[in-house]
């Protein structure tokens, strides 16, 4: 598994799913075209942007180049990254019919041809971060913020202090905190609610 310090933007759940297979990496999902509607998940987005850089998947047909475009315009452009993946015909296999376009989408593209697109970026060549002491599910469950009762009432007001989107899962949370923070910044805002 390929570690990769930028935050990697996606179009769905099962691009997540992919590229979660294949590189160790926060990814956040755009939800398709509910990006450009969604100022919470934006915010977010330039957030990991601006903390540590994101680098952007989408699918090579119109729709992803439509999502790409917006984000592009967005994010500040030395914060930005961007993968293309290589134009390849079929279907699928969850899906009955081919795109509209008949390009395959991330979900759907070999994984050699993914780890190419990602050299090509410049992603693969960085250095590994120095390990770090990491947030854990066992921290949120300790903090009250996950797996207690009324933890996900302290999880929202959390997440509202850290200004992160409310709808943050505790899963999601780990993510973001793991992405954005280190683990003392992390504890030192739990002591100061």
């Amino acid at each position: 598994m390929i570690h990769i310090r930028e935050a990697v933007i996606v179009e769905g759940k099962y691009d997540k799913i992919k590229l979660s297979s294949l590189i160790d990496a926060v990814i956040i999902e755009t939800d398709g075209f509910a990006i450009f509607k969604n100022a919470e998940k934006l915010a977010l987005i330039r957030r990991l942007a601006e903390k540590r850089g994101v680098l952007i998947i989408t699918d090579s047909d119109a729709a992803g180049f439509k999502i790409r475009g917006f984000l592009n315009g967005a994010l500040p452009p030395g914060q930005v990254k961007h993968a293309y993946m290589p134009d390849i015909f079929g279907k699928e296999r969850r899906k009955v019919l081919p795109s509209k376009e008949g390009k395959l989408g991330v979900e759907g593209i070999p994984p050699a041809a993914i780890m190419e697109s990602l050299a090509r970026a410049g992603v693969l060549a960085e250095q590994a971060e120095v390990p770090r002491r990491r947030v854990t599910k066992a921290d949120l469950f300790a903090d009250g913020l996950s797996g207690g009762e009324q933890s996900a009432v302290k999880r929202r007001a959390f997440l509202k202090k850290l200004r992160l989107p409310q709808r943050l899962s505790a899963n999601g949370l780990l993510d973001v905190l793991n992405a954005m923070y280190s683990y003392e910044e992390y504890k030192q805002a739990v002591a100061e609610e």
